[in-house]
């Protein structure tokens, strides 16, 4: 497939390898032919088919094929020559048109016993009414050697052009205004358009693809001579691919007026053929299917609360009642009672409702169970009258392919279809023993398992089951019940378990040995810590500054948790350990202060008096989400370390509180210089291996045996200046850190796979864990923040009084947003 840059248009050059006449050797020059849009696949088809034959007779692959085979083929190979003359233009939009208003995409595809296809058109239109229409895309395949019926085949090719429909819209650049499917089966519309039957699983799985993929309006009827995609399921030789000029254009139709375009046609004529029945239905289906839609349906789809629609349905009854007694206004005493519902007008109202579902959704059934009207107006039939009922119901049977056969139904006295069973015999009452028969999928099926679960106080799903089965039998009620109680709002405010996301990697700063120690740092409080100052007890609390990469400590002492001692400690850690370029902490309202007081204390640095005493650099501070306390998992876990460090310490010494201010110093300073002579790799047993880096290897530099990297040799361990010393040990800490420490931070410990992620428009819970959970506010997701890999790390939710930032280990997700 070459591009003719010239003309500016797609063409083919052949260069046909020898190739025996074998199996072997057809498939080798078939699979050569390079077309991946297909344009020209109506001319390859007629070689996959001669394949398709020599598998079925069950030739070898290196085999004499027979001669009549062989001959074909031949003459297939000879004309391939003829597709160098095949050109395609590149633009589907001609110089010189102008900006089209509609862009449509029409997708053809039909079948016959040879094989499918599926033709695909790029229709423009621009402002003048000019139409221009290409050929997008092609699939012609062989029909599948297990023989099925052409309705079938057509309806497979229908499900290739929704896929095809599919992939176009992610690929192609140009909006696309609208889609419109032809094909010329008008089983596969019947099939499309019908809702209601249920059909077998190979119909039934491709209509499910095509429903989903499509909309059934987006189907129109072509005649098989108007439809292009003929070609695609019949193959044509090269001749006569050149001379069909509709196959790259699109049929004629396409270039008129929509109002111009194909319709079925159901004429006196038509109707006197044998296949004008199957015409008629299709057209009044597909009015039926645009125009209209079932009235009851839309009001029971209306209401989320069984009583609220036992309650609607009672009133529009009653309604009817009144019209259909053609008064112009009620009596008094019919005004009287239209006030208030009674307990038999609820009644009334759900036989009502059960009869209509179950006459929509079960209708063979009923029509099979159906005998003459033996029912009472009032409802008041004896016990025995309705016993006798029961017993000639049981005489007949719903058709033996029905799912409800193993019920063995039959119609109560108020023309209910109803469970037979075998508990007959059983004392128990009536409505349990012969429960009315609900659909899975129904609305009225979920507002009676939603009614039954709050009725019962939200209890498990064994529980709802079971109270269901005292009066009601729902198909597959199981995993009706399970799918539904997992999506209880209540339930969810007490069981819903809290979000979490895929591990993120690690950040930069961790990862990067390229700067001095404590360049980037994360900074914490801990404490607080008693000390005794006269015969008063004050407190004090420790700060801790922790290093992303070495994970050396260094603690300060504050004297309170307000914003100028915290700037004091992040002053006194600055002078003794350098310059900090980034710097992470919690969200605390002390640290948010001290955000804002630096950097106002970091402008007045920039005067001529102090210029000397700073590099005048400022610190970036990153604050983590509130509540994200694993987001400054690298600090949390030395605070840790540190409590049990002095709780050794203070047990040795025996004391509960420091005396004075300078033991608190003292001990911190020996709480740090322990933590910093920990092994950040674990021991080996091996007697021959180097000791284990700590930190103290980069901040005291104690010399190692290690190999220097880079331009220092070992000779500059016994150099007079003492920079070279000091850059060495550096650069074996560095090395060794690389090599042994790095690697142990690979694996991901929790949190191994990607969730689903937060939405805006999701409602969530927020976790408050100092609260108990029926007080956990509920809100509505605004924004959300997408770390690495796409994945949604933190969100903003909007609360009846504020908006708060959180991350998804600190929510609950409650009901995801409707796309």
């Amino acid at each position: 497939m070459l591009w003719l840059m010239e003309p500016d248009m797609f063409g083919y050059k052949l260069d046909i390898k020898d190739r025996p006449a074998t199996r072997r050797g057809m498939l080798s020059v078939t699979s050569s032919v390079y077309d991946p849009l297909g344009l020209v696949s109506p001319a390859i088809l007629p070689a996959k088919q001669m394949l398709q034959e020599l598998c079925k007779k069950k030739i070898g692959w290196d085999d004499k094929i027979p001669e009549e085979i062989r001959s074909q083929w031949i003459k297939w190979q000879s004309s391939l020559p003829g597709l160098e003359e095949f050109r395609v233009p590149r633009c589907w939009k001609p110089v010189g048109f102008e900006e089209p208003s509609s862009v449509q995409l029409h997708h053809f595809s039909d079948a016959s016993e040879s094989g499918y296809g599926v033709a695909s058109y790029l229709r423009l239109t621009n402002h003048d009414e000019e139409v221009v229409c290409n050929l997008v895309m092609s699939k012609a395949r062989v029909a599948p050697i297990k023989q099925i019926s052409i309705p079938r085949m057509e309806l497979t090719a229908a499900t290739v052009a929704v896929k095809v429909d599919n992939m176009l819209k992610r690929e192609l650049e140009v909006p696309v205004s609208s889609t419109v499917f032809w094909t010329d089966s008008q089983t596969v519309l019947k099939y499309i358009v019908n809702d209601r039957a249920r059909y077998p699983v190979f119909v039934a799985n491709r209509v499910s693809v095509i429903r989903d993929g499509s909309d059934p309006t987006q189907w129109r009827y072509v005649p098989t001579e108007l439809n292009p995609a003929d070609h695609a399921s019949r193959g044509l030789s090269v001749q006569q691919l050149l001379s069909k000029h509709e196959w790259l254009q699109g049929p004629d139709f396409l270039y008129q007026s929509e109002r111009d375009w194909p319709v079925i046609v159901t004429s006196d004529e038509t109707a006197e053929e044998e296949s004008a029945p199957d015409s008629t239905v299709v057209v009044n289906t597909l009015k039926l299917t645009q125009t209209e839609k079932v009235t009851v349906n839309k009001l029971i789809e209306h209401y989320s609360d069984w009583t609220g629609l036992k309650r609607g349905v009672a009133w529009w009854l009653r309604l009817k009642k009144i019209l259909l007694q053609g008064v112009r206004g009620p009596s008094n005493q019919q005004a009287e009672e239209s006030r208030s519902l009674t307990a038999a007008d609820l009644q009334e109202a759900e036989v009502a409702i059960l009869s209509f579902v179950q006459r929509q959704e079960y209708e063979s059934e009923m029509s099979a169970l159906q005998g003459p009207a033996t029912t009472d107006k009032n409802n008041k039939k004896a016990v025995g009258e309705q016993e006798h009922l029961r017993n000639d119901n049981r005489k007949k049977q719903v058709p033996s392919n029905s799912n409800l056969l193993n019920l063995d139904p039959e119609l109560d006295n108020q023309g209910l279809m109803t469970v037979g069973g075998r508990l007959r015999n059983a004392r128990i009452p009536t409505e349990a023993k012969h429960q009315v028969i609900l659909p899975m999928h129904h609305h009225v099926s979920t507002l009676l398992i939603m009614y039954t679960h709050k009725k019962l106080n939200h209890q498990g799903r064994n529980h709802t089951i079971a109270e269901l089965r005292r009066r009601y039998w729902i198909v597959k009620v199981g995993v009706k019940v399970k799918g539904l109680l997992k999506k209880c709002v209540t339930c969810k405010k007490v069981q819903a378990k809290v979000g979490n996301q895929k591990m993120a990697d690690l950040p930069a700063d961790r990862v990067q040995a390229d700067d001095p120690p404590f360049t980037k740092t994360g900074v914490d409080y801990f404490g607080p810590f008693e000390i005794k100052v006269g015969r008063t007890t004050r407190k004090r609390y420790g700060a801790i500054f922790t290093c992303f990469a070495s994970r050396a400590v260094h603690i300060e002492v504050a004297a309170s948790l307000d914003t100028a001692s915290c700037i004091n400690a992040i002053r006194r850690f600055i002078s003794r350990r350098g310059q900090v370029k980034v710097m992470y902490s919690d969200n605390g309202t002390n640290f948010v202060g001290a955000n804002k007081e630096l950097k106002q204390a970091m402008e007045e640095w920039k005067t001529e008096e102090i210029e000397a005493f700073t590099a005048n650099q400022g610190i970036h501070w990153k604050f983590n989400p509130p509540g994200a306390s694993h987001f400054g998992g690298l600090w949390e876990r030395q605070i840790r370390t540190i409590r049990k460090i002095l709780q050794s310490i203070l047990t040795e010494q025996h004391l509960k509180t420091c005396q004075n201010e300078e033991q608190l110093h003292t001990l911190m300073c020996e709480v740090e210089a322990t933590i910093n002579s920990r092994p950040l790799i674990k021991t080996s047993d091996d007697p021959k291996d180097l000791s284990v880096i700590t930190p103290n290897d980069l901040l005291l530099l104690q010399p190692t045996a290690s190999m220097p990297p880079g331009v220092f040799d070992q000779k500059d361990l016994y150099a007079r200046r003492r920079w070279r010393q000091v850059q060495y040990l550096a650069s074996i800490f560095w090395k060794r850190w690389i090599l042994e420490y790095l690697p142990t931070l690979q694996m991901r410990q929790k949190w191994l796979k990607p969730q689903r992620n937060l939405h805006v428009g999701d409602i969530v819970l927020i976790v408050d864990s100092s609260s108990p959970r029926n007080l956990w506010l509920m809100g509505k997701v605004e924004e959300v923040h997408t770390g690495d890999q796409g994945l949604v790390r933190s969100a903003k939710i909007r609360t009846k009084t504020s908006l708060l930032t959180r991350p998804v280990t600190k929510l609950c997700l409650l009901l995801e947003q409707e796309s």
